[in-house]
C-alpha cells in the first residue's frame, strides 16, 4: 500500500514538472514562434490592427523585399566576421589569462580579478563616446577591425571569469607532468589545458558570440556604410515615415539562425560546461 502511495506522488509530480516545464517553455517560444510566422504572412497582413497568429496565406513576400531593400547579405557577412573574430580573440586571451591566474595565484592577481569584475559592470553606455574617440584616432572608424577590437575588448573580463572556475577543476598535477614531459607553459596550455577545458570553452564561446552578434550601439557609432552590422542594418527600416515591420521580421528570422545553428552544434557541451566546476572534491 505504501508502494502504490510513493508510486502515485511519483507520478503527480513528473506530471506537474511536466505540465508546468511545458507553460514555461510555450510561454519563450511564443514570441519568436509569432516573428517566424509573422515573417512569412503578406505584407498587410504584418502591420494588421487585428493581427493573427497564422497567416492567411504563406508567402515569402517579405524576404524579397528584404533583400531588394537592404544589402543584408553584406551586413550578414560583416557581423559573421566580427562576431566570430571578436569571439575567438576574447577567448584565447582571455583563457590565457585566466590560466595564469589560476596558475600563479597573488593578491595582485585577485587585485586584477576585482579590476576585470569592474570593468565588466560597467554599463557599455559610459565607455561608448572614449570608444569612439580611440577607433576616430586610429583611423579604423567604419572597418570591420575596429568592430573586432571593441567585442574582443568587452568579452575579455567576461571569458576570463568564466573560465577561472574550470581551470581551478583542473589538477595542477597536469602541467607538472607535462612540463617533466619538456613542455613550457605556453605549450602546456595549447596541448593539455585546451583539449581537456572544451567544455568551458564551448560555453564560453557561445556566450561571447551572442554578445557581440547582438550588438547594436558599437556597431551603430563606429559604422556608416562598409562594415555595418545586421542589428544597425534592420534599424533602417524604421524611419520618420512609419516601420517596415515585414522585412524587418524578416531580417530578425534570418539573423536569429546563426546562433541557433552555433548553439545546436556545442549543445553537448553546454551543461558540462555550466555544471563543470561548481563541485569540488
Amino acid at each position: 500500500m505504501i508502494v502504490t502511495l510513493s508510486k502515485q506522488k511519483s507520478r503527480v509530480t513528473e506530471i506537474l514538472v511536466f505540465v508546468i516545464s511545458s507553460f514555461f517553455l510555450l510561454v519563450t517560444l511564443f514570441p519568436y514562434a509569432y516573428l517566424v510566422l509573422s515573417s512569412l504572412k503578406p505584407p498587410n497582413e504584418v502591420i494588421s490592427t487585428n493581427p493573427s497568429l497564422l497567416p492567411s496565406v504563406f508567402t515569402l513576400a517579405n524576404y524579397n523585399a528584404l533583400f531588394h531593400q537592404l544589402a543584408i547579405g553584406k551586413y550578414f557577412v560583416n557581423s559573421l566576421i566580427t562576431a566570430m573574430s571578436g569571439t575567438l580573440l576574447s577567448v584565447f586571451l582571455g583563457s590565457l589569462a585566466a590560466y595564469g591566474l589560476t596558475r600563479f595565484a597573488s593578491k595582485l592577481g585577485n587585485l586584477f580579478l576585482l579590476f576585470t569584475l569592474g570593468v565588466r559592470m560597467t554599463p557599455l553606455i559610459s565607455v561608448a563616446i572614449p570608444m569612439y574617440r580611440i577607433i576616430g584616432q586610429l583611423g579604423l572608424m567604419d572597418t570591420k577591425l575596429a568592430l573586432v577590437l571593441v567585442y574582443t575588448s568587452i568579452n575579455i573580463p567576461f571569458v576570463i571569469w568564466m573560465m577561472i572556475g574550470f581551470f581551478d577543476n583542473l589538477p595542477k598535477e597536469l602541467d607538472e607532468s607535462a612540463r617533466v614531459d619538456g613542455c613550457g607553459m605556453f605549450g602546456t596550455f595549447m596541448r593539455i589545458i585546451l583539449p581537456i577545458s572544451l567544455p568551458g570553452i564551448a560555453t564560453t564561446s557561445i556566450f561571447s558570440f551572442m554578445l557581440s552578434w547582438n550588438d547594436f550601439l558599437f556597431a551603430l557609432l563606429l559604422t556608416s556604410t562598409s562594415a555595418k552590422t545586421v542589428p544597425v542594418g534592420i534599424s533602417e527600416f524604421l524611419t520618420a515615415y512609419g516601420l517596415d515591420l515585414g522585412p524587418m521580421t524578416a531580417a530578425a528570422t534570418i539573423f536569429s539562425v546563426p546562433v541557433m545553428l552555433f548553439s545546436f552544434v556545442m549543445q553537448k557541451y553546454i551543461v558540462r560546461g555550466m555544471t563543470m566546476g561548481a563541485v569540488k572534491e
